[in-house]
């Protein structure tokens, strides 16, 4: 597709991306948002998202993450503020590091690419990260490439550099329905009456998105789905022991509990974790997006097993992470094959935001036809639904 006017539903991390590249590309692009930005529901709004390499026995996501990785440092250099902290990751579990699991495969792939993560044992977790309980903390690795971002700041400096190179906004407006002359997708029509047009339309409204195929692109409807995921911010009683140093980044047998989180937040004084599992099904307004009883109580029995010191801390802010789905967890971004002049750029199923410098390439190659390596992956699959995510690090029941 070589179009000159493009247009964005959704102008949050997919959005933005895709913006500035097709910005850089020479390309007139419009940004159509319901607004504010950044949104307070969008899934990038917190103050934190792990950026981590480890990706268990999947080499494509590792090889982009390599990618990646460089460009959050090349990241740091260039803008005002680096919003990428390098503190390393945790990956630590109450099992021996077995072939299979997600911490031995990312480890020995790690390893085969050239990469130095620290194996630890008992000693050395107890030595160096001692707010783990020893009985449940007996393996693992640290890789002191990766950390965590600040992702809503990073929202907000995406906008503002989408904004400086040209790209149009026009928050206020909800993409409604597709509009469609001689065959092929010129433009949206908005909840608000308001029509845009275009050569071509590219739907990026990340967790709003299961809403609007199942009215405008019916063919797709069941294919994406928003389940919520519970993220806490707590207030420890003794905050050195959970400082950077002590306490980074982790993943604690994500595998099968689901639960990671950070070191104490320099500004706001908390740590946060999150579960990236099965989730509840959801929709952005939904009444039901609050954090339950059931999902605190669950959190509370992990931390007394793995962080005692962690248990009784203050629980100071809840929300409900939503997510934007595929069946296999892999991203969605390709050209719809029988809709000319539309492309889908979503899916990024609890994941996408650590790939943030490199989503913009992969879907300017899309609306471009350009060939990309990892596209592949991320084609359009109405058909594929195994029975279980392909995303390694996920946590299911």
């Amino acid at each position: 597709m070589n179009t000159s006017r493009l247009l964005i539903a959704g102008a949050g991390l997919y959005g933005l991306a895709a913006a500035l590249e097709l910005r850089r590309r020479g390309y007139a692009v419009t940004l159509i948002d319901p607004g504010p930005l950044p949104h307070p529901l969008a899934a990038t709004t917190d103050i934190s998202k792990v950026i981590r390499l480890d990706y268990g026995p999947d080499d494509d996501y590792l090889a982009a993450m390599e990618i990646a990785l460089d460009r959050w440092r090349a990241w740091n250099l260039e803008w005002p503020v680096p919003l990428f902290h390098e503190t390393g990751v945790l990956f630590i579990t109450s099992t021996p590091l077995s072939p299979g699991g997600f911490e031995h495969e990312s480890y020995q792939r790690l390893l085969r690419r050239g990469h130095t993560p620290q194996r630890l044992d008992p000693a050395l977790i107890r030595q160096r990260f001692p707010a783990w309980h020893p009985d449940y903390s007996i393996d693992g690795y640290f890789n002191p490439e990766g950390g965590y971002a600040e992702s809503g700041r990073v929202a907000s400096r995406l906008l503002d550099l989408a904004l400086s190179a040209g790209v149009v906004l026009h928050t206020g407006h909800t993409a409604a329905a597709l509009i469609e002359h001689g065959g092929r997708v010129t433009g949206l029509a908005t909840a608000e009456g308001q029509a845009f047009e275009a050569d071509a339309v590219i739907l990026a409204p990340g967790a709003w998105l299961p809403q609007f195929v199942t009215r405008a692109v019916p063919e797709l409807a069941g294919v994406f789905r928003s389940p919520g995921m519970p993220v806490f911010h707590l207030r420890p009683s003794d905050p050195a022991l959970f400082a950077a140093e002590r306490f980074p980044p982790f993943c604690a047998d994500i595998q099968h509990t689901g639960y990671y989180g950070f070191a104490l937040h320099p500004a706001h004084g908390v740590v946060k974790i999150a579960n990236h599992g099965p989730g509840r099904p959801l929709t952005p307004e939904d009444p039901a997006r609050v954090v339950t009883p059931g999902e605190t109580d669950h959190l509370r029995a992990f931390l007394g097993q793995r962080l005692p010191a962690l248990a009784p801390a203050e629980i100071v802010y809840t929300r409900v992470c939503l997510y934007c789905d595929t069946w296999d967890g892999h991203f969605w971004i390709a050209p719809h094959p029988d809709r000319p002049g539309l492309v889908l750029a979503t899916g990024g199923s609890g994941h996408g935001f650590k790939f943030a410098p490199v989503l913009g390439d992969w879907i300017a190659d899309a609306v471009e036809a350009r060939p990309n390596p990892f596209l592949a992956k991320f084609r359009w699959r109405p058909d594929v639904r195994p029975p279980r995510t392909e995303e390694a690090a996920r946590h299911q029941e």
